[in-house]
Parts: C-alpha cells; structure tokens; sequence
C-alpha cells in the first residue's frame, strides 16, 4: 500500500513538471525584426527570444559595391510573405526593392524620386505608398509615390509638402498619413482616390525667410548644399514644429506627429482635424509608433538619446529610457505590444544598435550591436 501511494505522488510530481514545462514552452516566445544600416548597405534580420537579442541574418542591399546606397525606409507586406526597402541615394533618383522574407533575397525593384523614405502598403488597396523625401533638392513640395507591389511599377506620383518624410496608414488601409518636414503640414491621402484630401498646417503660420534663427539664408551657397535656389524658385519656408513622423491610432480617431523641432508630439483629431493635445517631450522627437492594443505611443528622442513611453488613456509619460549610444532613430512595437524594437545610430565611427525597451516596465531588456547607422525598422512576426 505504501508503494501505491509513493507511485501515485511520483507521477502527481511527474504530471505537474510535466505541465509546468508545457506552459513555459507555450508562453515562451520568438520576435524577429528588420532593422536597416544606412552606412553599412545592410539590413539585420535580429530575433529577440525574451532575454537576449541575436542577429539571424545580415542581408546586403545595393548594387554600387563603391558607393552606400543608404537603406532608408522598411516594411512588410500585410500577409508578411515580402519587405520592401527604399534605398535613398539613387543617382539622381533612389529605388524601392522588394525581397521575399522566407530567402531575404531580391524579388523585385522600381526607381522612384529624390530621397524614397518611409513606405506601407495599404490593405484595402493593396498598393504601396512611399514618401519622396528629397533630402537634398529644392525646397519645393515633393511627393507620394504610389506603387503595384505585385509588378513593381510606379503608378502615380501625389504631391504633398516640402521633405516629406514619416508616414503610416491607418488600420483600415484607406487613409495614408504623412508630415512635410520643412513646411510643417500633416497630409491626409485617400487610398482609394489617390489624392490629398485635407491638409493640416501644424505651426499656425509659417515664416519667410530669414526669419529662422536670425539667419539670411540669401546669403548662403546653396549650391554646395545641394539645392541651388533661382530666382524663379518660390519663397522658402522652415517649419517651427518640424515634424518627422506620423502615426495613426487604431481606434481612437487620432493621428499622433512628431514634431522633431518643437519637442513634442502632437495629438490630432480626425474629425475635427485639428490640434487637440501637445505633450511635452525629450529633445528632437524623430519616429513614433502606437501598440497595437492602443495603450501606448513610443517615441524616440533622437536629440537626447532616449525613448519616451506614453500611456495615452492617462495623458502621462512613464519614466525615460536611456538608450545604448547617442542619436536614437527608429521604433517598431512587436503584435502582442509587450516590446519596443528601437534603432539607434550612434555617432561617427560607433556601430549601430537595436534596443529592447519593455514597455508597460519601461526598462531597456536587450542591446544589440550592428552595422553602422541603424535606421529603419519593421516588427515582422512572432513565433
């Protein structure tokens, strides 16, 4: 009898390690993201298993051995099955490619314009939009490139403001957003019409040269900087608020604008279209993103170095994270909204690295090192 009930408490202790050891390996998990080195000619696909961040792959990108193309801009397909990257310094023009992600190798490509940045395909559409940054041209509007991912073919070009530069668009797929750097404005595209349909002036006026900073820039060799100025050319404008991104909610009817030069972002309401909260944030807010259960904005603060975590149902900022090096770029959040994937550059000859902020905790969890001048970056999935 006493064998009994010693057999019987062994595979009691042998059934509860048994499912002790089943939810642990259920709710273990596998993140993988793309992140860009702009100075490298190289993306990193990197998995983050709950601990500790790996590169899986280093996937070169570009044709000119002797020149850096500069990834730019990445994104995945809605069905995951490709990711697109703009390559920014095409002579004269930049390129957007597309790679399938089951080989990372190249499937397709199409010239776009000056300076491709920031790119997403829209699932009501199923076309791609990409923003012509046109970094180093005149300072005169630029445009959105609408593109057929499946045969790689430009098929419109919209015109919005000048540099622009961050985009999203919103979970329907049926509105494209985007901010024009230098003339301050936050541009609402229709997916289906292929047209602007409102536009929002984020600085209240803009002002004419030179009143920026005292400095006449009439007096300057634009020639050097890449955009010479005509007489013919219209009257240059420099926004205030500079904003660098655009985010949609996805549910709560707002779109969220980092305003880069202002240090804020601002809280836009679709339907009333207009500014109705400004929060305050670290130096030079560049990139932001929205979890997906739509609890938290992150933002990087690419002046100061840190990541911002807002919790938007109270309006309040958790405490900053410190990143691993200076000149912090992008932010991807992962499809449960537990973590935030966030590139940061580094400073001259530093290597580029991924951070791994846990947000609701907002505590950096991982640092990776990578190529130089990490950039652009996309969750891709979880397994």
């Amino acid at each position: 009898m006493t064998q009994s009930i010693l057999k019987k408490n062994v595979n009691k202790s042998l059934l509860l390690l048994l499912c002790i050891t089943f939810s642990f390996a259920a709710s273990a998990q596998d993140y993988y993201v793309y992140v860009t080195a702009e100075s490298e000619d190289e993306v990193a696909l990197i998995k983050f298993d709950g601990k500790k961040a790996t590169i899986e792959k280093t996937i070169q990108v570009g044709i000119w051995p002797a020149e850096i193309e500069g990834p730019h801009g990445i994104n995945i397909s809605p069905d995951g099955k490709y990711w697109y990257l703009s390559l920014a310094h095409g002579i004269p023009y930049g390129t957007l490619y597309k790679y399938s992600t089951e080989t990372n190798e190249v499937v397709g490509s199409v010239k776009l314009g000056l300076f491709p940045a920031s790119l997403q395909v829209s699932k009501a559409t199923g076309l791609l939009y990409c923003v012509n940054f046109d970094l180093h041209g005149d300072m005169v509007p630029s445009t959105v490139s609408v593109v057929d991912p499946e045969e790689m073919i430009e098929i419109d070009r919209i015109e919005t403001g000048v540099m622009p530069h961050g985009s999203r668009i919103s979970a329907d797929g049926m509105y494209h957003y985007s901010v024009g750097m230098m003339s301050g404005e936050l541009f609402e595209i229709s997916t289906t019409k292929m047209k602007v349909t409102r536009k929002l002036n984020l600085d209240g006026k803009m002002e004419e040269e030179p009143a920026m900073g005292g400095m006449d820039h009439s007096k300057m060799d634009h020639s050097k900087m890449g955009h010479a100025m005509t007489t013919e050319a219209a009257p240059m404008y420099h926004s205030a608020v500079k904003p660098t991104w655009a985010i949609p909610h996805p549910t709560n009817g707002k779109v969220y604008v980092a305003g880069n030069g202002s240090d804020e972002i601002l809280e836009v309401d679709l339907v009333k279209w207009e500014i109705t909260n400004r929060y305050k944030t670290g130096k030079a807010p560049y990139n932001c993103d929205v979890s997906p259960d739509g609890k938290y904005l992150v933002a990087t603060y690419k002046g100061s170095g840190e990541t911002g975590i807002w919790d938007l149902e109270k309006g309040e900022e958790l405490p900053r994270v410190k990143n691993t090096r200076k000149v912090t770029h992008g932010v991807s959040i992962s499809s449960d909204s537990k973590y935030a994937f966030i590139s940061v550059e580094g400073i001259g000859g530093e290597p580029g690295t991924l951070d791994v902020v846990d947000i609701q905790n907002a505590k950096k969890v991982a640092s990776l090192d990578m190529g130089k001048q990490a950039g652009g970056i996309i969750f891709w999935k979880m397994e």
